[in-house]
């Protein structure tokens, strides 16, 4: 039988030196670029840019909202004298209810007074799905909230949300 070579010895000796690609050292390349950037994206960053939500800023603004920018004064929405960053028309907020907003429930108590509470349960962590009966809502674990307080009336969360303070300016709750 006769030894039948399919490639050229300069082919194999070209091989042998590694001028030409393998599949075997391309695969190897792009498993090594994918493990990079998976362990790229678990990293953590102590430049207080942390996209994990370990270092919040201290006063997050709400998508939609315009917030201050460095040296403003916030006065220049046009939403009137407190100049605070606007959350949402007092309209849309009901007596006895409130709204869900991106980061914040803003509540209406009674009629003309104003609260804010974080979105985030007490309990473990999920947002807050609905505001009924005089109670903000969390259906994940069935926890329920004062919609005046913020003060856990149900179910398993044992603190009360994080309020944060809220005005009237004109026809809109601010951030105080």
């Amino acid at each position: 039988m006769t030894d039948v070579q399919p490639r050229t010895d300069a082919e194999i000796q070209q091989d042998r030196t590694g001028s030409t690609s393998t599949r075997r050292v391309v695969l190897m390349g792009a498993g090594g670029l994918g493990m990079a950037a998976a362990l790229g994206a678990c990293s953590t960053d102590s430049s207080g840019t942390n996209p994990n939500g370990t270092d919040f800023n201290n006063n997050p603004v709400p998508a939609g909202s315009q917030g201050t920018e460095a040296g403003s004064t916030g006065a220049g929405n046009g939403s009137g004298s407190a100049g605070g960053t606007v959350l949402v028309a007092a309209s849309k907020v009901a007596v006895g209810g409130g709204v869900i907003l991106d980061d914040l429930v803003v509540t209406q108590p009674s009629e003309g007074t104003f609260k804010a509470f974080s979105k985030l349960c007490t309990h473990q962590g999920c947002p807050v799905s609905k505001i009924q009966g005089g109670q903000i809502k969390c259906t994940c674990h069935n926890s329920d909230f004062s919609i005046e307080t913020g003060a856990p009336t149900a179910g398993p969360a044992q603190k009360p949300l994080t309020e944060t303070p809220v005005t009237l300016d004109g026809d809109n709750v601010v951030m105080a």
